[in-house]
């Protein structure tokens, strides 16, 4: 019957599903750290420091990094007034989500590599696809919560570059810049920015983990 998944595109699906349980809470856990470290406990108290996905899902967020590799969670909440430099503490706890991702992605690169150069990846082709999304699924988390927009986390590093004004007047309109962005990636309209986005990173970390090939050769 037209329209129903065959088993292998059931297994990928699976893959992401189980990526996005890596993925996500990891860039949430970091925010909260890093919160943390500076001086704010706001989000550690509301129980966001955790690698447990059921702490930081948002349903829609969630479904959209399954389906179209881009999506969010739960804002992760701060009180920037126990940062001993506001603006400066903001950008850096904004940062850590993405950096976090970067980083998962490159370790998931070198683990990438080492089951693709063992030969583990032809016996186990789920495990080779597994680290495969791992590596561009974070990417692409990284990426998309880079714009430099509300609510993304790049719109909390370009206040560091942008008038205080500003930046709260654009606040103002987060929840129609939100829509309008989830237009944009239903529409399939940010696949192509992105895409070369992700491609380009992916090059950079293959050429990052240029010791694995070398300790397989």
């Amino acid at each position: 019957m037209q329209g129903l998944l065959s088993p292998y595109e059931i297994v990928l699906y699976l893959l992401r599903a189980l990526v996005v349980l890596v993925a996500i809470p990891f860039h949430e856990a970091a925010h909260a750290l890093v919160s943390h470290w500076l001086g704010d406990d706001t989000a550690v108290r509301a129980g966001r420091l955790s690698l447990n996905p059921v702490r930081h899902f948002d349903l829609l967020g969630a479904l959209c990094m399954l389906i179209g590799g881009v999506g969010w969670a739960k804002p992760v909440g701060i009180d920037v007034r126990n940062y001993k430099n506001p603006k400066v503490g903001m950008a850096i706890s904004a940062a850590a989500g993405p950096v976090s991702n970067f980083l998962l992605a490159w370790v998931s690169m070198i683990v990438y590599k080492c089951v693709i150069y063992s030969g583990l990846g032809n016996r186990i082709q789920a495990l080779m696809l597994f680290f495969y999304y791992m590596v561009a699924m974070n990417l692409s988390l990284a990426v998309f919560n880079l714009i430099p927009i509300p609510p993304f986390d790049g719109s909390r590093i370009a206040l560091l570059f942008l008038p205080r004004n500003l930046y709260f007047k654009a606040m103002r309109y987060e929840r129609q810049i939100m829509l309008a962005v989830l237009l944009l990636v239903f529409l399939g309209l940010l696949d192509i920015p992105l895409s070369v986005a992700v491609n380009f990173l992916w090059d950079r970390l293959a050429e990052g983990t240029w010791f694995v090939d070398g300790l397989w050769r």
